[in-house]
């Protein structure tokens, strides 16, 4: 049996802190054997932030001494076949920005399908803030406008909900404790710098790149919101 990985970052930093790459070699550590002799293919996909370059940029600086990076521009398409090119991939890494415009361009371009037989195949799947709750039935997003609110339509390989920035944007905690107590499906928050990892859609344990970053399980029991601080393993020394 094939493990399938998903690894939903809190906030991963990359503009932040260019040298810091714990959790890049976490990922890595997770991929399958990469072919021959080569390097990992690490592949980034910049859709929600509509493919902006200088996010491009940072993930290059991130990883290119790392792995085989390259990246897929769906605004600006420059791969012929889609599916071809992500299935070579040992990782893929979706960034942050509009999680509902970077779902439905994935789907208008048939890419949800290719990351489903990709997570099928053992790819792992990755990303931060818009790339993390992306992997959950829903999520806590501002892609609706200003405020924050419930988005219901995730790729779903993940049960439940998703809530990044849990400490480093102040209305994260009481809005995803508010809407967990209205109905919305419990699940799982992290703060930035801490990262939850997934096996087969199993949580298997939380790790971070930076000390004293948190991550819970969120869920309501009876009339109340329960947050279960969850074992956090620091990738530093």
């Amino acid at each position: 049996m094939i493990d399938k990985h998903i690894v939903a970052f809190g906030g991963d930093g990359f503009i932040a802190e260019p040298e810091n790459k714990l959790s890049a070699n976490f990922l890595l550590s997770l991929a399958r054997k990469p072919r021959e002799a080569s390097k990992h293919r690490v592949c980034f996909l910049g859709t929600a932030s509509g493919d902006a370059t200088e996010y491009v940029s940072a993930f290059y600086a991130r990883y290119s001494g790392l792995a085989e990076a390259s990246h897929l521009n769906l605004f600006r398409r420059e791969v012929k076949n889609l599916r071809e090119f992500l299935l070579s991939q040992d990782v893929i890494y979706a960034g942050g920005g509009n999680t509902a415009n970077m779902l439905a361009v994935w789907r208008v371009h048939g890419v949800d399908k290719i990351l489903h037989e990709a997570y099928e195949a053992g790819i792992v799947l990755c990303g931060t803030s818009a790339g993390s709750l992306c992997w959950f039935e829903c999520g806590v997003t501002d892609s609706f406008g200003l405020d924050l609110a419930p988005l219901y339509d995730g790729l779903g390989f993940i049960e439940g909900s998703n809530c990044p920035h849990y400490d480093s944007e102040g209305l994260r905690q009481p809005q995803y404790r508010k809407f967990i107590m209205e109905g919305f499906p419990g699940g799982y928050a992290a703060d930035d710098g801490a990262v939850l990892h997934f096996i087969n859609g199993n949580f298997v344990e939380a790790v971070s790149s930076k000390l004293a970053a948190r991550a819970f399980e969120v869920r309501k029991q009876k009339n109340e919101v329960i947050e279960k601080p969850l074992p956090v393993r620091f990738l530093g020394t």
